[in-house]
This record gives structure tokens, C-alpha cells and sequence, in this order.
């Protein structure tokens, strides 16, 4: 399956609830385990991300979500938003998805007058880490988690990021 006229990125709806919980909880359950913290967001995406402020993209291939990203407003000092629950369909894994979909959030970021992001991920997770490096992100020191697997966090200056990214 290749990328075609048939993919395209759009904002939540309601209609896509079962979807952003399922790609999500598909990559943590494979290599951790579900915690509090995503079941708030991932139970209740419109209270815990929409209402606050926040977005979700979901990549939709031929009619159907493959792929879901959202910018959670950050309650680190210094941060507009996390980005965060992005998850991709196995089935389509290593096609760019995830990368268009990193692209897409970080340009509603910019909309939105971000000027930094946040987020949190695992070093076992090798081609996420790569793929946020390729958006620009870099390792940050000393930060907290509410996350167990939490064991590096990134930032991402808006300001300072190269337009190449984004392209």
C-alpha cells in the first residue's frame, strides 16, 4: 500500500474516538503497559485535549484512520504545547505517515502561536525517537513524568526551526 490522492490529514471529530484510542493503545500495549494518564486521554480526548485548547490530527488512507497525532496545551513552564499520542497503524509503518503527521501538528503548533513543544517518549522506541530528531526536536535534561516509560524528553523551538522541516 503507497500513499495516494486517498490520504489526507484532518482534524478530530467524535467520529474518530475508537480510532485515536486503538492506534495508541496498539503501540503502548506492545511495549508497556496502559497508565492513568493515557486513559484520560485516551477515554476522553475532547475534555482532557480538545476542551483545553488542543488539537488531534488523524491521517486517514482511503477512508480509514492509520494514523492519530495530538498537541496536548503543556503544563511545563517554558512550553505551549506536548505532542503527543501520535501512534500509526502497523499496517502502514515505515510509508512517511508518521512524518506527515509530525509535520501537520507541528504546523498547528505554529498556527496556534506556539513558539515551543514538549514531549516525552521511550529510548526502545528508536523510530519515533529518529523521526522527532528529523522534525528538529532535541533531548532535554531533568525534566519529570507522570509517565512511567517515560525515560526521555525533547523540545522543539519554533523559532529557531528550519522551514526544510516542514517540507
Amino acid at each position: 500500500m503507497s500513499i495516494s490522492e486517498s490520504f489526507s490529514i484532518i482534524p478530530y471529530s467524535d467520529s474518530y474516538k475508537q480510532d485515536f484510542k486503538a492506534l495508541n493503545e496498539a503501540w503502548i500495549t506492545k511495549y508497556f503497559k496502559m497508565e492513568k494518564m493515557d486513559y484520560a486521554a485516551l477515554d476522553h480526548p475532547k475534555e482532557y485535549i480538545l476542551d483545553k485548547g488542543g488539537y488531534i490530527g488523524v491521517a486517514v488512507l482511503e477512508n480509514r484512520a492509520v494514523g492519530v497525532c495530538a498537541l496536548i496545551p503543556s503544563q511545563k513552564e517554558g512550553y505551549d504545547f506536548e505532542l503527543a499520542k501520535m501512534g500509526v497503524s502497523e499496517l502502514v509503518q515505515g510509508k512517511g505517515i508518521g512524518k506527515l503527521l509530525g509535520q501537520h501538528i507541528i504546523q498547528k503548533a505554529k498556527e496556534l502561536g506556539a513558539k515551543k513543544l514538549y514531549l516525552e517518549s521511550n529510548r526502545v522506541l528508536e523510530p519515533a525517537l529518529s523521526l522527532y530528531q528529523k522534525l528538529g526536536f532535541t533531548e532535554i535534561v531533568g525534566a519529570n513524568s507522570p509517565y512511567e516509560r517515560s525515560d526521555i524528553q525533547m523540545k522543539l523551538d519554533l523559532g529557531l526551526l528550519e522551514e526544510s522541516v516542514l517540507s
